[in-house]
């Protein structure tokens, strides 16, 4: 949706958190008369006063909160909808001839410079960090937008043709997009988010979006040994740079394993479009901190390693941390919410290991134990029901023997027990250096 068609619609910003916030102080710059409605399912009391007070005395805003928000899509044209808003939850306010878009829309089709887009299950945080420092060390004027960094249409009104901008985009954010980005970065895809979409075809569908609407001029960098993946990118019109064209034998960085070096191969896959040479890409890649709550050693205390691997919410991310770690791993933190997800090939890893204590959160924590228990009865495991942080970590100190490794990766969301991830990270970061300070 171009600029200039805005222009004669009345405009409601659906969800207003971050991104939402941002939407109307965009729309506020470019329609500065105009009346703008907002529509969020909180209470506004619930929002910074602070920001309470900028919408009241912003005479040209409706204010739609509380339970009954959705009520008020049919007064309005165009709905700019925030990302976490399932499509199913307005369907049925919505009438004939309305139209839903979303700030990634927006910015797609008004972007004069180059998007590099970045999807993917997991790992798309660290892979768009990273392309954002190869490429800004490297001197190239590029920008991080999205979940990782500020939202889109921050950017908007200052883009201009040479500028490069690192798009880290959720199946939400591309879900119903008519334009792909110039170059697209697909990473691996499993069964994830099927409370938000009718099914895991759709979840999948969303995501093959970010190569749909390529053409023969842009660049598909892809995962061929997922299968999912693989077959998303034969129906691509792109130019196809596989994850397994890069032969090069030695990447130093701090981000380990398997898992993690399909992130790096997809740098370094950027970095060659751009022109970089393959020493001053691996030169960046050297220099990377690791992102916060991924596999992350919190430290040696009480003579037991602790790892944060917090946002690890699929079986497939548990999986891939015990095969970095290796058979140290004697403790683990598994469970949470619970999205129907099938449990059966990690339960299979986690008998294969040498764990011997699960430390389980509600509710997915009694459904591993159950699909291990089913797998094999006989296998000598502890496993401690637990409700809260802190009682998981006095567990773990506990049981854990020195020289032995303590994990929080628990395979599920955080949101049976915690906000997000971030919370239940910190949480277990701030007791294991807690108690591991205590005699």
């Amino acid at each position: 949706m171009k600029l200039e068609d805005l222009k004669n619609k009345n405009i409601l910003i659906l969800g207003f958190e971050k991104e939402g916030m941002s939407s109307l102080n965009f729309f506020r710059r470019i329609f500065p008369k105009k009346v703008i409605g907002i529509g969020d399912r909180k209470d506004i009391k619930n929002l910074k006063p602070k920001i309470n007070n900028l919408l009241k005395k912003d005479k040209r805003i409706k204010l739609h909160f509380g339970k009954d928000y959705l009520k008020t899509l049919k007064n309005y044209d165009l709905i700019v909808k925030s990302p976490g808003i399932p499509p199913k939850v307005i369907k049925s306010f919505l009438r004939k001839k309305q139209r839903v878009t979303s700030q990634t829309e927006i910015f797609f089709e008004n972007c004069p410079g180059k998007i590099i887009g970045v999807t993917g299950t997991k790992g798309k945080s660290t892979t768009s960090s990273l392309i954002y420092k190869v490429l800004k060390d490297n001197g190239l004027k590029v920008n991080l937008i999205g979940n990782i960094g500020k939202p889109a249409l921050s950017f908007l009104l200052s883009a201009k043709k040479n500028n490069i901008y690192v798009f880290e985009l959720s199946s939400h954010q591309l879900l119903g997009l008519s334009k792909s980005p110039q170059i697209a970065v697909l990473l691996s895809i499993y069964p994830e988010h099927l409370d938000y979409y009718k099914n895991f075809n759709e979840y999948v569908r969303a995501k093959a979006n970010i190569t749909k609407y390529q053409t023969k001029r842009d660049f598909l960098i892809f995962n061929s040994e997922n299968r999912i993946v693989n077959k998303i990118a034969k129906k691509s019109k792109a130019k196809k740079l596989p994850l397994k064209s890069v032969k090069i034998k030695k990447i130093e960085s701090a981000l380990k394993g398997d898992f993690n070096l399909q992130k790096l191969k997809a740098v370094i896959l950027v970095g060659r479009i751009f022109s970089l040479k393959d020493k001053e890409i691996l030169k960046a890649i050297k220099k990377f901190k690791p992102l916060p709550h991924r596999l992350e050693y919190v430290g040696t205390f009480k003579g037991i390693k602790f790892y944060n691997d917090a946002l690890s919410t699929i079986p497939e991310t548990t999986i891939a941390a015990l095969d970095t770690l290796g058979n140290n791993v004697q403790t683990i933190f598994l469970g949470g919410f619970d999205r129907g997800i099938s449990f059966t090939n990690l339960a299979k890893r986690l008998l294969q290991s040498k764990i011997r204590n699960l430390i389980l959160f509600p509710t997915t924590g009694e459904r591993i134990w159950r699909e291990i228990l089913r797998q094999d009865q006989d296998k000598c495991h502890k496993a401690i029901l637990v409700s809260n942080m802190r009682d998981g970590v006095k567990m773990a100190y506990k049981l854990t023997q020195k020289g032995k490794i303590c994990l929080l990766s628990t395979a599920s969301p955080s949101f049976s027990l915690f906000k997000d991830y971030k919370e239940k990270g910190n949480l277990f970061k701030k007791y294991v250096k807690r108690y591991g300070k205590s005699n």
